[in-house]
C-alpha cells in the first residue's frame, strides 16, 4: 500500500471530510507537530481514533515548528514526520499546514465531529469555538507521564559522546 496517497492538502481533505460527512462518518481531528514520534504519540492517536471512524491529523509544517518552538526544530522534516503518521493504522489521512496555530485551518475546513488534544492544552485551546460552532466537541487525551519530544531531545543532549568507530 502506498502510505504516502494518505498525506492530503487542505482543499483535498475538504472534499474528502464532505464526502464521509455524507456518508454518516464521524470525523475525528487531532493536530501538532509529532517530531520524534514517540509512545505518547501513539496513544493521543489510538485514543483519538477509538472515538469515531476517520481520523485526519493537522500537522505543523518545518515553517511553522520554527517559529513556534524554536529555530532548531523540527528534528524530522515535514515529508519524514507526514510519512511516519500516514503509516500508523490509526491515522486515516494527515495535512500539512503552514500556519503556526493549524488546528484553526483544520478545524474550520473538516468541522469535525471530535477534537482531540493532550490534557496540557485544556486552559489554552484557540480551535475551541470554531469546533463548538462546527457543531463538535472537544475530547481531551490523557497524557502518558514524563513522555514529551522535548525531554527526549533535553535527554539526548545529555548524554556523553562517546561514541567510537572501534567501540
Amino acid at each position: 500500500m502506498d502510505y504516502t496517497a494518505k498525506i492530503k492538502t487542505l482543499e483535498e481533505i475538504k472534499v474528502i471530510a464532505d464526502k464521509l460527512k455524507k456518508q454518516n462518518k464521524k470525523i475525528v481531528t487531532t493536530n501538532g507537530s509529532f517530531d520524534l514520534l514517540h509512545p505518547g504519540h501513539i496513544h493521543s492517536l489510538n485514543f483519538a481514533k477509538s472515538l469515531g471512524d476517520i481520523l485526519i491529523v493537522g500537522l505543523n509544517s518545518d515553517a511553522s515548528i520554527k517559529k513556534y518552538k524554536s529555530p532548531s526544530r523540527p528534528i524530522i522534516d515535514e515529508q519524514g514526520r507526514a510519512v511516519m503518521l500516514a503509516n500508523l493504522a490509526c491515522v486515516d489521512y494527515v495535512v500539512v499546514i503552514d500556519k503556526p496555530e493549524i488546528a484553526v485551518p483544520l478545524v474550520r475546513t473538516v468541522r469535525p465531529d471530535v477534537h482531540v488534544k493532550g490534557e496540557e492544552y485544556k486552559e489554552n485551546l484557540i480551535e475551541k469555538n470554531d469546533v463548538k460552532k462546527a457543531g463538535g466537541k472537544i475530547v481531551y487525551a490523557p497524557l502518558l507521564p514524563g513522555l514529551s519530544t522535548t525531554k527526549i531531545i533535553k535527554k539526548i543532549l545529555s548524554q556523553e559522546s562517546t561514541f567510537s568507530i572501534n567501540s
